[in-house]
């Protein structure tokens, strides 16, 4: 008998069939829909937004109302590089990231010794004073005409960003791959048990010697280099950002659409960002003045009648015929 504490661990960490097919289906989406390249991008960049959200609600449970400030900072410094004379987009890419982890950490210590009310509290606070900030700097940050005359060369110096997306959008799988791929092993390592006994019991938690502080701090950083990592994307597939990639707005939104795609998942959040973002392109072409209405009604239908999101309502499903095909 094997008794290794951490089996369960290394058999979650595993690649199994259902993700596999969500990655192919990725990419048979680049060959499907060759008119719709550019918004299959959004929805990637949205999806890699919401997995840091999901780190936080998920796994650390830490809710907040600010979490574009970190998709701002790394949208705006991918801005800054590709207007200033830093134009190769991954090593761009990269300086985000780490430039948002940097705001993470010194935020983290704000949150992450908080309850929940002064969290919401105090992450709403952050989101609110870098908004008024970029509004207030316009030289900086183009205030709401947003930040003009970013340029970046091709990536890898071989594919320029094209009018149809096809450069974007491999980019963006590319980068959501990889992603996810290293919050996968983040989350389902023995740290990853750690923030998941410190977000069931904080005080057991600290009797077995988990410092929680240090626990929870490590994961907002990260969430904030992943949410800089969205940013920057958009920034480099659109070439141009405004003040409202910092606003609260963004914020509501990626809360609506993990909360559709079902958080503690992973891929919660691309399933949540294609309903949101292929949603919204629908409904805004049928009823522009609407369609707030109906994703509105679409978000309370998930919560009334699917509890923890598509994903979560996937999982109940799939448990409930496994046990049947057991039963038989």
């Amino acid at each position: 008998m094997n008794g290794n504490p951490l089996r369960p661990l290394l058999d979650r960490s595993r690649w199994r069939a259902p993700e596999l097919l969500f990655w192919a289906l990725i990419i048979a989406a680049f060959f499907a829909f060759p008119d719709h390249r550019s918004l299959g991008a959004q929805v990637l960049v949205t999806g890699i937004f919401a997995l840091s959200l999901d780190m936080l609600l998920g796994y650390a449970g830490i809710v907040t109302l600010g979490h574009a400030a970190f998709f701002g900072v790394g949208a705006f410094t991918a801005g800054w590089l590709g207007k200033y004379g830093w134009h190769e987009p991954v090593s761009a890419l990269a300086i985000a990231a780490a430039v948002a982890a940097c705001a993470g950490a010194l935020g983290s210590r704000l949150v992450v010794r908080g309850t929940d009310l002064s969290r919401l509290m105090v992450t709403l606070a952050i989101g609110l004073v870098l908004y008024e900030a970029a509004n207030k700097a316009t030289a900086v940050t183009g205030g709401i005409d947003g930040l003009q005359g970013i340029e970046f060369t091709p990536l890898l110096g071989l594919f320029p960003f094209d009018l149809m997306g096809s450069t974007a959008y491999v980019y963006a799988a590319i980068v959501a791959f990889v992603t996810l791929y290293l919050v996968r092993r983040l989350v389902h390592s023995p740290y990853g048990l750690s923030l998941h006994a410190t977000r069931m019991n904080r005080r057991r938690a600290l009797a077995v010697g988990i410092d929680d502080g240090r626990t929870l701090a490590i994961s907002y950083i990260a969430s904030a280099a992943v949410a800089g990592i969205a940013g920057a994307l958009t920034t480099q597939i659109t070439q141009f950002i405004t003040i409202d990639a910092l606003g609260f707005g963004r914020s509501a939104d990626i809360l609506i659409i993990a909360a559709l795609g079902g958080v503690g998942y992973l891929y919660g959040g691309f399933i949540g960002a294609l309903v949101f973002v292929v949603g919204r392109d629908l409904l805004s072409g049928i009823s522009p003045a609407y369609w707030h209405f109906w994703l509105g009604l679409l978000l309370v239908l998930t919560i009334f009648f699917a509890r923890g999101g598509i994903m979560g309502t996937a999982a109940r499903l799939a448990r409930r015929l496994a046990q049947r095909e057991t039963q038989r």
